[in-house]
């Protein structure tokens, strides 16, 4: 009745796993990489790999078919209930929740219902590096391709985890290749929780010492804004109603994501009128989508599903995705500073990425930690809360091209 004989016979892959699933939990308890993910997808994997469990996502092929057990389950075709009883209560999670491209755009209603846009509204010419980290998604997109591993839509997906935006990358692979799903999601959702990682180093091999320096109050003392907001409130409540109008006329596959984002937003910025409806979906809902979302990730993490070649590469391509859009907006910074009298730090271009506010206080530390002075957060907020509305841009294109 134990899972030891399993766990023997398999020769040490379970084994993997449970050191992987044991390396993430400690990242994210002890280390703090973003415990509220990391903690989730972590006990998500080590719960996954027990023999017998029946806890880990089974992956159905593009037909909609798994074998499971000696028989073969159309999930497509299976109702509801009949997922949970026969596949397992994970399955029933991710078949219900994630594959059906539900969670995404409630996750992002939440995340906008976060989302200050303020800091970018006040510094609008910030907001040109979070579309220039977008340039790491088409990329790797090109190199996917031409490696021959990946067809367009399969390459497309690998580099959405360049957007370092979990639910982009997710809703991106549900449209395109929802085989992918389960190595895309963990890659992007792994590198969205080791940012705290992966933008110091990306920092320290492009940027000079001088450079992360650059005092960004003393540049706006030199050189004052020309155009102040007068009224910020009516800006702010008028920015979400415009930004959807406008992607619906131009990007309509991208709707999904930059509607429930805007919407989010809206219902922030209006205030006491809408204060109980912000509340729920920034706190209660937010929380219960993260948690059956963090889990579902994690039970996705299988042998099977991992322990091969496709995943591997996966995740090294998402890794080069991860790092080349961070150095995309730091390379645009280094351009404008070489033209403009103003100058910008480089760490404002390397927080394009979409994880909001993460890398934006990753940045701030690394700036004080030159000069204990700079402060810089609300600067990178300006260029990481315009990511986020870039990759789900990005996204909107790809899909309305290959989809």
């Amino acid at each position: 009745m134990t899972a030891f004989s399993d766990i023997i016979a398999s020769n040490g892959t379970y084994i993997i796993m449970y050191l992987l699933a044991f390396v993430l939990l400690y990242l994210g308890i002890v280390k703090h990489f973003e415990p509220l993910l990391l903690v989730l997808i972590a006990f998500g994997v080590l719960i996954a790999n027990f023999p017998g469990g029946d806890m880990g996502v089974l992956q159905a092929d593009e037909t909609g078919l798994i074998h499971y057990n000696g028989k073969d389950y159309n999930v497509w075709e299976m109702p509801i209930h009949d997922v949970a009883h026969e596949l397992g209560l994970m399955n029933f999670l991710y078949y219900m929740l994630i594959k059906t491209g539900f969670l995404p755009p409630v996750i992002f209603m939440g995340v906008g219902a976060l989302t200050d846009f303020g800091p970018m509204l006040r510094n609008l010419k910030l907001a040109i590096f979070g579309a220039a980290a977008q340039l790491g998604i088409f990329a790797v997109l090109l190199c996917a391709v031409g490696s021959g591993q990946f067809d367009l839509k399969e390459a497309a997906s690998l580099g959405i985890i360049g957007g370092a935006d979990g639910p982009t990358a997710i809703y991106t692979t549900i449209k395109l290749a929802p085989h992918l799903l389960a190595p895309i999601a963990i890659a992007a959702y792994s590198y969205m929780a080791l940012v705290p990682v992966i933008i110091p180093l990306v920092v320290k091999l492009l940027c000079t010492k001088k450079e992360l320096m650059i005092n960004m109050k003393e540049q706006d003392k030199l050189f004052p804004p020309s155009n102040k907001i007068k009224n910020e409130k009516v800006i702010k409540i008028i920015f979400p109603i415009a930004v959807t109008t406008i992607v619906a006329l131009l990007v309509p596959s991208a709707v999904g994501l930059i509607g429930m984002l805007m919407f989010g937003n809206l219902l922030k910025e209006i205030g006491s009128d809408t204060s109980r409806l912000f509340d729920t979906i920034s706190n209660s809902v937010m929380n219960t989508c993260t948690v059956f979302l963090g889990l579902c990730v994690g039970a996705t993490m299988t042998v099977d599903a991992f322990l091969n070649w496709t995943t591997i590469g996966i995740v090294v391509g998402g890794f080069f995705a991860f790092g080349l859009s961070i150095a995309s907006g730091i390379g645009m910074v280094k351009i404008w500073n070489l033209f403009a009298k103003k100058k910008i730090n480089p760490l404002i271009g390397a927080t394009g990425l979409s994880a909001v506010p993460m890398a934006s206080r990753v940045c701030n530390l690394i700036s004080t930690e030159y000069d204990p002075k700079n402060h810089v957060l609300n600067y990178c907020m300006s260029s990481n809360v315009a990511g986020v509305i870039g990759s789900a841009v990005a996204a909107g294109v790809l899909i309305s091209f290959l989809g």
